[in-house]
């Protein structure tokens, strides 16, 4: 018998337009996510967490923070996978990454990072584009 995952939808910083917080559906109750919107906010919030951050779980996060004013480049790149992939490994037991990948935009001065990704009981995929602001110059 299939589990099927929900999670409480919120409504995250990095990828909506809106305040971080709780979704509400019309009638005022609060919604729910689906599987794959589930585990997708999951990974926004465990990739833009600092370790530390979370009083409880300290070690939980992501260090992509460490980047901020790297130049915008392939070792920053490299290093950008390097945290993405062992914080996934860490925290999301629910996937496996199936490509990941970052490149430097020097005109806008962020990196950005793409992973797509299966989730294990359902085999369903996605993909996450993440936008990694950098303050470090282009060589």
């Amino acid at each position: 018998m299939a589990v099927k995952t929900h999670a409480f939808r919120f409504i995250h910083p990095d990828t909506d337009s809106f305040t971080a917080g709780l979704r509400f559906s019309p009638t005022g109750g609060i919604t729910l996510a689906d599987e794959i919107d589930s585990v997708r906010q999951a990974i926004m919030i465990l990739l833009t967490t600092i370790p530390g951050e979370r009083v409880m779980r300290p070690d939980y996060g992501c260090d992509l923070f460490r980047l901020i004013f790297s130049p915008n480049d392939d070792t920053a790149a490299g290093l950008a996978i390097y945290y993405v992939r062992r914080a996934i490994e860490r925290w999301e037991p629910r996937i496996d990454i199936t490509e990941l990948d970052a490149n430097p935009e020097p005109d806008s001065g962020q990196l950005m990072i793409t992973m797509s990704y299966r989730i294990r009981e359902s085999l369903r995929t996605d993909t996450i584009l993440l936008p990694v602001s950098l303050e470090g110059e282009t060589p």
